[in-house]
């Protein structure tokens, strides 16, 4: 059950920050403010207030967590209730169906993208008829109920699958039952069919924040051989094949997504070859036997959540796009990616600068991309722009 957030703005507790200057991000962590006397249960609302006693703002307390505080509103007239979950996901809805026109091209987005939709901790993906719902925040998992009410009056009949990862709920202090997990279904892209299964250890098995990036990919691929590393479900092989390529080969060391990899490009008429191996080996090999692609994707998974592992993550980028390069001739296509959202795009820049440095090559940076449109950042929250996206020609 829901635990009940409905006191009135004057009696809200009160936590005070360390500073008379406004936070300057929707975060605050716990060295910046005076713990309460009074112990709050991790979620709780309250009024913030700055070291000369003005009223900042008000969001979600949790004593717990590096970050003590998730700023909602510096509206004083405004409580954090079920008019202001409905209307923050009324807003979310409209930008991707009024603005954005998603509709029109795909029945996999994402819904709500947590602070860039002013909705801290709250995450929600569609894929057809599922509603994904990820909690990152105590305060949003209280507010479940009003949450999945509100997102069903825009999505009447969907299924709902929501969820915490476990360091989250640890993090976080709350405990969330996962519910139950959907059947898997289908989604469609541009035209293409891709297979969705929230919950099955995979992920989705479709992740809609590369759409435009696979659509762009697939026209510069038309003609060429392609090589789609770390492809996951085969997203990026399968619209080049759509698109025109020559021919796709995909490698990916987990069995279990080829699989769905393979049903992906059979739902759409194509072939491609994908290949079960660690990209590391299988670079290697194919360079020392001469193989060239002239339309490479590196796309890998998140290489770490912790800042002190950055340098080890950027190493790591370094080495797999340097074996990259030797498989791509002269004049041909890279769209390197990094999902890692402690890697900076000027960090991401510097590592390509230095991989073609050491290959004696030149990377001609043709295009700088990241997530879709419905995949918003808040000017003052950079860590929602995680995704990196370079399409490049090696020369």
């Amino acid at each position: 059950m829901n635990t009940p957030i409905d006191a009135a703005p004057a009696a809200l507790p009160v936590i005070r920050l360390k500073s008379d200057r406004p936070p300057g991000h929707p975060w605050v962590w716990s060295a910046q403010v005076y713990k309460p006397e009074m112990r709050l249960p991790p979620g709780s609302v309250v009024d913030v207030m700055d070291a000369k006693d003005r009223f900042v703002g008000r969001g979600f307390w949790n004593g717990h967590a590096r970050i003590a505080l998730r700023m909602l509103t510096n509206n004083p007239d405004e409580a954090i209730d079920a008019d202001w979950i409905g209307a923050r996901i009324d807003r979310a809805v409209a930008l991707r169906r009024e603005w954005l026109q998603l509709d029109k091209m795909s029945d996999a987005w994402r819904v709500v993208h947590s602070e860039g939709d002013d909705l801290s901790g709250l995450i929600v993906d569609r894929y057809a008829d599922i509603l994904v719902i990820e909690y990152f925040a105590a305060g949003m998992w209280r507010l479940r109920e009003t949450i999945h009410a509100a997102l069903l009056r825009h999505f009447p009949g969907a299924r709902l699958y929501w969820f915490a990862e476990s360091h989250v709920q640890r993090q976080e202090s709350f405990d969330c039952r996962s519910g139950d997990v959907p059947d898997a279904v289908e989604v469609h892209e541009h035209g293409l069919r891709f297979h969705a299964a929230p919950g099955s250890g995979h992920k989705t098995g479709f992740f809609a924040d590369q759409r435009d990036n696979r659509h762009h990919f697939a026209r510069l691929a038309k003609g060429r051989r392609v090589l789609d590393l770390c492809c996951n479900a085969g997203g990026f092989a399968v619209h080049a094949m759509a698109g025109g390529a020559l021919e796709a080969t995909g490698v990916d060391m987990d069995a279990g997504i080829l699989d769905i990899a393979r049903a992906n490009a059979a739902a759409n008429d194509v072939t491609v070859g994908f290949e079960q191996a660690d990209i590391f080996d299988w670079l290697r090999q194919a360079a020392a036997r001469g193989e060239q692609y002239d339309a490479v994707v590196l796309d890998p998974a998140k290489l770490t959540r912790d800042r002190s592992k950055v340098i080890d993550a950027l190493k790591k980028y370094f080495a797999m796009n340097r074996l990259a390069l030797d498989v791509i001739p002269p004049g041909g296509l890279l769209l390197t990616c990094s999902c890692t959202g402690l890697v900076s795009e000027a960090d991401f820049l510097e590592m390509l600068r230095r991989v073609a440095l050491n290959a004696g090559r030149e990377i001609q940076v043709l295009h700088m991309a990241g997530a879709g449109a419905d995949h918003p950042f808040r000017s003052d929250v950079q860590e929602g722009r995680y995704l990196k996206a370079v399409f490049c020609r090696v020369l």
